[in-house]
């Protein structure tokens, strides 16, 4: 293993004196007793290497802004924890916004992205000081504009283009090759680049931004990307005498979710970007761009697991066991959605040596509500806990209130100590936002 994306559990996973699981320092099964079930807990230890991992693998490059890509997991203490460790983050939404801003983050290391930014969404972006806006189609760059005007303010931008390359990861989380909802496509950056230049003059162009996908494991199709944004900006300097000087090539590294997962590491990745990028600059004759990099899942999802209660269970004659577990596809709906594969252990059971072929179970009321599929684990009993490895990522970030039940709470651990970072809602949070009419109250 060269970097931390590329281990299936985080680093401080052991098995203590009492035979449970232990993870920061923490025994999991106390923890249950102390937060319930479902938790997600994330190991600041593994959280912090990942991010040494990064620094390291492209400190050959003197200009490299690290962005966080907050849409895997955005919550309060976890931006204060990145932004200690020096990210910068990619925000989609008003809501991750507001989450930096109120998390402390300095708002000119932010980038606003998005397919369908609103009014408002946009106007928020502009009061806080949010540094850099990934402008992704017309209507984005007339509206931008007309917002910045009216507050009188010139906004710093790039350009999300489509570069036509298309990862083979799952069709819902390819973005960057030419049939997609995201971004310019390439016979688009002229017209767009003109309206700037002529017309959209409270906007300014720095550079442009792509994003080929997500769980990537070919290490390629990065200097492909990188090939075809600094063609582009020698192109429009050509053309238009434009200089831009930066270049965000997304993220979308993957990560270990089973032992059949082999993801290339962040040193293997990084030496390929910066390579490629040298070679560029001196092919297509521009300055050294700064580039901006916009990892999430390979930053997040190693760090968390996820903790769950053993239920009922049921055989099927001639078929299948079914465990159910207390949680499932509100808090992660990825199997669901991807046919995601995830790992788990038994985290009061180290020591039993027994295994059964089961297939873990959700508790929501849905047939596809099937957590793991076929997982070898010794005989589960009611009230074992189950611990789902490599859930940091898109699962508190993507979870739901389905069935009316509540979103789990979410610790962080380290050196023996954990501390509530996400609340579990309660019955009343449910309810919080609910109104009824006075016409129905008679």
């Amino acid at each position: 293993m060269d970097s931390t994306n590329q281990s299936l559990k985080p680093l401080t996973v052991k098995v203590n004196e009492a035979g449970n699981l232990e993870i920061g320092g923490c025994d999991m099964v106390k923890l249950v007793e102390k937060y319930g079930t479902p938790l997600y807990v994330i190991d600041e230890t593994t959280l912090k290497t990942v991010c040494s991992d990064y620094k390291k693998a492209f400190k050959m490059y003197p200009k490299v802004n690290m962005m966080f890509a907050s849409k895997a997991l955005c919550t309060m203490a976890t931006s204060k924890l990145l932004f200690d460790e020096g990210f910068g983050f990619d925000v989609v939404s008003a809501g991750e916004i507001y989450t930096v801003y109120k998390a402390g983050v300095d708002m000119a290391k932010v980038l606003f992205n998005g397919n369908n930014k609103s009014f408002d969404e946009l106007t928020l972006a502009i009061e806080l000081g949010v540094g850099r806006i990934s402008v992704d189609n017309f209507f984005e760059l007339s509206l931008l504009n007309e917002i910045a005007k009216s507050n009188n303010k010139v906004v710093d931008i790039l350009l999300r283009i489509t570069p036509g390359i298309e990862c083979h990861t799952h069709e819902y989380i390819q973005t960057g090759h030419l049939d997609s909802k995201f971004g310019f496509d390439l016979t688009q950056i002229d017209e767009a680049v003109e309206l700037i230049l002529n017309e959209y003059t409270n906007l300014k162009l720095h550079g442009l931004h792509a994003h080929i996908g997500s769980q990537i494991f070919e290490t390629s199709v990065y200097g492909d990307e990188i090939e075809i944004l600094v063609k582009e900006i020698a192109r429009l300097d050509e053309k238009f005498g434009l200089k831009l000087d930066e270049i965000n090539i997304g993220g979308g590294l993957g990560v270990k979710y089973t032992e059949a997962d082999c993801p290339p590491s962040v040193h293997t990745v990084a030496r390929i970007v910066i390579n490629r990028l040298n070679e560029c600059i001196k092919k297509y004759d521009i300055q050294p761009p700064a580039l901006f990099i916009e990892p999430g899942r390979s930053i997040i999802s190693t760090a968390g697991v996820t903790l769950y209660t053993v239920g009922s269970s049921k055989q099927v004659p001639k078929g299948k066991k079914y465990v159910a577990i207390d949680g499932g596809m509100a808090d992660n709906p990825r199997p669901s959605m991807y046919q995601a594969k995830y790992f788990a252990e038994i985290a009061n059971k180290k020591d039993n040596l027994s295994s059964n072929i089961v297939t873990i179970a959700g508790r929501f009321c849905e047939s596809g509500d099937i957590l793991i599929k076929d997982i070898k684990l010794p005989e589960l009993e009611e009230g074992d806990i189950l611990c789902v490895y490599n859930t940091g990522a898109y699962n508190y970030s993507m979870a739901s209130n389905y069935n009316r039940v509540q979103k789990p709470a979410m610790v962080l651990v380290n050196n023996s100590q954990s501390d509530m970072i996400v609340k579990r809602e309660d019955l009343d949070d449910l309810i919080s936002h609910d109104v009824i009419p006075d016409r129905l109250k008679k």
